[in-house]
């Protein structure tokens, strides 16, 4: 069984940055989709960024686009969410979530479609 332990929050300045890192432990990440979402409280959990088996990218929102790099390193069992130009909006929840890749496939865009997630790791933005 996978399991996804994420590591990397905090409390952040707006404008700063931050590096998610999302771990799996049990079996080998290579053969895994993986993403990340994020939740605000009382807010529907929304997806931000995947990482394809393949090394193809879907960014899901445009509120992250040019700001938020995904990325993953197998070797290490990990996939990472490089986040910049930090802004309060961004505070949230994060959460790293993984599928079983299929071959010729991209990412899927729903929560429905990862079987294994994370416990979540806050970000904060303040001033």
């Amino acid at each position: 069984q996978l399991r996804l332990v994420e590591s990397g929050g905090g409390l952040v300045q707006p404008g700063g940055s931050a590096r998610l890192s999302c771990v799996s432990f049990g079996l080998v990440l290579d053969y895994y989709d993986v993403a990340w979402f994020r939740q605000v409280a009382g807010k529907e959990r929304e997806g931000v960024s995947c990482i394809a088996r393949s090394g193809h990218i879907t960014t899901f929102g445009d509120s992250v686009k040019g700001r938020f790099t995904i990325s993953r390193d197998d070797r290490k069992n990990t996939v990472y969410l490089q986040m910049n130009s930090l802004k309060p909006e961004d505070a949230a929840v994060y959460y790293c979530a993984a599928r079983r890749a299929r071959p010729s496939e991209t990412c899927p865009r729903g929560e429905g479609d990862f079987a294994s997630w994370g416990q979540g790791t806050q970000v904060t933005v303040f001033s």
